[in-house]
């Protein structure tokens, strides 16, 4: 059966292959953008490939676009997929850029959901949030901690949100990417020497040594893109999907391993 499905931060990335093939799919896909340009794009390339898509702008950060999606589409899932990460030693970042990571992490996140959630409970229908979270949502990566802090704090939403919800027949799930070569985790590393200097700030330039080995052998984002387009569709899914296996046993590990770490 053909689902309307609503995903934020369909520019690129996930949220962007995952609305094309969830629209090639047959259902009816809602593709929001933060900006006008990146909508043009989106509206521009799902026209070249052949693929119907609605387009729409959606800056999770602006209550007007909130209140304006809320009113103007009825769904039956919602992918939450919008983020952003800024890099850097949490013990030196400087603040505005902690706080703009939770505006579109969690709080846009949070409010984009409520507004739905209250909608399907008017309407008695049953409905589907998904949250691409992180694997940072459940271990924290050392110079992304605030990145990660915000990842950690939508996963105890959704946690909350899925007991609370569950009276109501609304089901909720997160995607936990791995390290994926969407370009994210690279715009993440080069927001740091926005703001970072070696010759002001007490971590050392040497912290970051092994930053581009990392990036150097990032996964491709199909894949990740086809887990989230399965759990969405999938009535039974796992509450949280990690991928890939590797990372989830490697997340598990880190986890059982906290329990003896000294301080």
């Amino acid at each position: 059966m053909s689902k309307t499905i609503l995903i934020t931060g369909a520019a690129s990335g996930f949220g962007k292959i995952a609305a094309f093939d969830l629209a090639r799919k047959g259902h009816k896909v809602i593709a929001t953008t933060q900006v006008y340009p990146q909508m043009s794009d989106l509206i521009r390339e799902a026209k070249e490939q052949g693929v119907e898509l609605t387009v729409d702008k959606l800056d999770v950060t602006n209550s007007r676009d909130i209140a304006y999606i809320h009113q103007k589409y009825d769904i039956d899932i919602l992918i939450s997929n919008a983020g952003i990460m800024e890099g850097g030693p949490i013990a030196e970042q400087p603040l505005e850029f902690i706080r703009s990571m939770f505006d579109v992490n969690v709080f846009g996140g949070l409010e984009l959901a409520q507004g739905f959630v209250k909608k399907f409970i008017e309407q008695k229908k049953p409905g589907k949030i998904v949250f691409t979270t992180s694997m940072g949502g459940l271990w924290t990566v050392p110079y992304v901690a605030a990145y990660c802090a915000s990842k950690h704090a939508m996963e105890s939403i959704a946690e909350g949100l899925k007991t609370e919800l569950a009276p109501f027949n609304i089901k909720i799930a997160t995607c936990n990417p791995g390290v994926f070569g969407t370009g994210f985790n690279d715009r993440g590393v080069d927001s740091i020497f926005r703001w970072y200097d070696p010759k002001t700030n007490f971590t050392p330039e040497s912290a970051f040594d092994g930053v581009a080995d990392s990036l150097a052998h990032q996964l491709d984002p199909q894949s990740m893109a086809d887990v989230i387009v399965d759990v969405a569709l999938d009535d039974h899914s796992n509450f949280r999907n990690v991928h890939p296996k590797e990372t989830e046993d490697f997340v598990k590990q880190i986890q059982a391993d906290a329990w003896t770490a000294k301080s």
